[in-house]
Parts: structure tokens; sequence; C-alpha cells
């Protein structure tokens, strides 16, 4: 049997676009539980009349995780498709009045729209799509709402894992790539926190008395840099930086921020022994490094090119040449890699902008993916 065609999904853009206006609305930045939580309701509302069976992931900080699961005609629900969506934004509240919903020149924009709002439109509209026709994939389906994937992902990594490992294939919703690509491999992600610590003093009746934390951290910030090799895949970036009370105090600390992005795991422990390996430029100065891995790098496995030919496979049969690439972004898919689990990755829609104020959804790629994705599920 054929996948069902991308027109049925042109034909409810309009649709599809009422929903997605709702939902990028629904401001929920990662750090706002209230925001999260409104949402979280509104998302199972609208999953309802699809009749899964709903679990809430309860959270104290963070906005609850959902789980929606529809098992197989025998009742199991282990196993099959695992669907991975996060609802968090970057975005704080207030950011529509910088970026308002709206339609320009093909796109419609909006916080959150592309990372990953609409992909949220794209699963509602498969299921409701793959039911109304009759065409539910044989195996247990699970939906995984997470509410805190633009933060680290530390309330949902262990539902990500338990139902990740488990799955026989992994469809991670985050956007496409530019050129609609999909992603078969994502570098890992590892933060750190650096501390400088240095001796305060009054900056002019006691100057030669201090210990300057800042000027400390600088020579760090340099090391830190150099750290970055193209080569071998690997990059750092110190992406924040707080020091000092007041201008007549020589400061005696300062504090960092730093992003790393790793190819592999053999070169993430060599990048993280560097990173660990800092030492004090400055007498009279002490260094503290504290984190490490935050996301597992995601490697093209076998598994994984397997998965996307077979993709490639159903987007021919819809009339669309899927193709592949790396991106040095990591998701909540780069945790389930480490398992073994056929994953694939970038399944949304087109967009640019993501996390910026002008973030926007590419319309034309949103039926398109849309039937894609149903294409997976009722094909594979």
């Amino acid at each position: 049997m054929s996948p069902i065609p991308i027109q049925l999904f042109e034909n409810q853009m309009s649709q599809m676009q009422v929903m997605l206006q709702e939902l990028v609305e629904l401001e929920s930045p990662s750090t706002d539980k209230i925001s999260l939580d409104r949402l979280g309701e509104r998302l199972v509302e609208i999953l309802a009349p699809l009749n899964p069976d709903i679990m809430i992931d309860s959270q104290p900080l963070s906005g609850d995780n959902i789980v929606a699961r529809w098992p197989d005609s025998n009742g199991n629900t282990e196993g099959g498709f695992l669907l991975l969506c996060h609802f968090d934004t970057v975005h704080a509240i207030g950011m529509l009045s910088e970026n308002s919903v709206r339609i320009s020149d093909g796109k419609m924009y909006g916080p959150g729209i592309i990372d990953m709002k609409a992909s949220i439109t794209q699963v509602i509209f498969a299921l409701q799509t793959l039911q109304n026709s009759n065409r539910w994939p044989a195996a247990p389906v699970t939906l995984l709402l997470t509410s805190d994937e633009e933060v680290g992902s530390e309330s949902s990594r262990p539902l990500i894992e338990s139902l990740g490992q488990n799955a026989d294939l992994v469809l991670c919703m985050e956007p496409a790539l530019p050129d609609g690509e999909l992603k078969t491999a994502r570098k890992g992600v590892a933060r750190f926190e650096v501390m400088t610590k240095g001796k305060a003093s009054h900056s002019g009746a006691a100057h030669q008395d201090g210990v300057n934390a800042i000027e400390e951290m600088a020579h760090q910030v340099l090391a830190l840099q150099e750290l970055t090799d193209y080569d071998a895949g690997s990059t750092i970036s110190v992406g924040k930086i707080t020091g000092g009370t007041r201008t007549n105090v020589v400061p005696d600390e300062c504090h960092i921020t730093v992003d790393m992005r790793v190819p592999t795991l053999s070169e993430a422990e060599r990048m993280i022994k560097l990173v660990n390996s800092l030492e004090a430029c400055l007498p009279g100065s002490e260094v503290h490094v504290t984190g490490g891995i935050e996301r597992e790098p995601m490697p093209r496995t076998p598994e994984i090119a397997k998965a996307f030919e077979r993709a490639s496979e159903i987007g021919t049969a819809l009339g669309i040449s899927l193709e592949e690439g790396s991106t040095g972004g990591g998701s909540d898919a780069n945790m389930i890699a480490p398992y073994g689990v056929p994953i694939l990755d970038g399944l949304g829609p087109q967009g640019d902008g993501a996390h910026t104020s002008d973030e926007a959804l590419t319309i034309a790629s949103m039926a398109t993916r849309t039937a894609l994705l149903a294409g997976i599920l009722s094909e594979w």
C-alpha cells in the first residue's frame, strides 16, 4: 500500500496553521512552570480525541512531562515507535511582542514556531490522518512531550532513556536541516562552569595586595578558546562571564560558562581531560572546573544508516528525495544513541532563525514533512 499522499495534508494546511498559532501563542519558556503546564494541559486536550493512554510525569520545578501511548492490538506498549517532542522554548514570556505570529513571503513567524511547535502540530495531524484513514500502524506508538529540552533535559532524561532504549524506531521531531536533510549524526554536548578565585583589595589604596580573578579568567578564556580543533570536529565556546563587585575593588571571583561540542565519545574524553587540566597563571589565584558531558554524541551508526535508507524509500514513494547530514547541535536523540537504537532525527519542518527574534517556519515544507512522518508510521 502506498503512503498517504502529500496533497491530503496540503488540504489541511489552514487547520494546521490555526493549531500552530494557538500553540505558539501559548508561550512556554523552559524556566516558567506555570506556562509550561498550561500548554501541557492544552496538548492533552488536543490529543484526547485520539484516545491515547496518558501518563503525566509530574515535576516540582520544571514543567510536567507527558507520555501518550497507543498499544498494539494485543495491548502491548513495549517497542514500536517513539516520537520525541519538546514543548519548551528558549523565548521569554512577552517575545510575541517582538515576533508576533504572522505570515509573510511564504513564512510563518513566532517564538518557538520551528523549535518545535510546528513539529508537535505535524505529529498531531499525522496521527489524526492515520486514524481517520484506517492506516494506524500495527506497532505500538508512544509520544513523549518533554518540558526541559532547551535547558538540558534533566527532568525528562529518565523517561527519554527508558522509553528510547526499548523502542524499535525513534522519531525525533527536531527541525530539518536547512535544505530538508534528516540528521543522521549529531555532536555531543558538554557544559562546564569555571571559577577563578583571587584576593580582594582596594583598587587604589592597596592595589598591590590584590589578586585579580578577572585577569586570571582572561588567561583561562584564551586557553579554552584555543582548544577548538576544527580538524577533529571539536569546538569550545565561552558563552557567559561574570565577575567583580565594584570598579574600586580588585575582584576576588569570576565565573564563566563553557559550551563544548564533540563528534565522538573518545574525542569527548580527550577534550574533557584538557578542560579539567586548566591551571592558574597568576600567583595566589585558583581555578576550579565543574561539569562534563550533557548529551552524548550521536554518530552515524549502521542502525541509523539503515533507518535512513528505509525512510528514503518511503520518501521516494511520496515524491520526496531525502538527503542526510550532520549537525553540531544536540537533541534528546543524543541520549538514546548509546543504546544502538535506530533513530531518524530532523523530521520536523524547514525554517530559519531558531532561538532568535526572527524564528520562522517555511510553510511549504509542513505538509511534505507531515506526509513523510505519516508514511514512516504506516509503511515501516
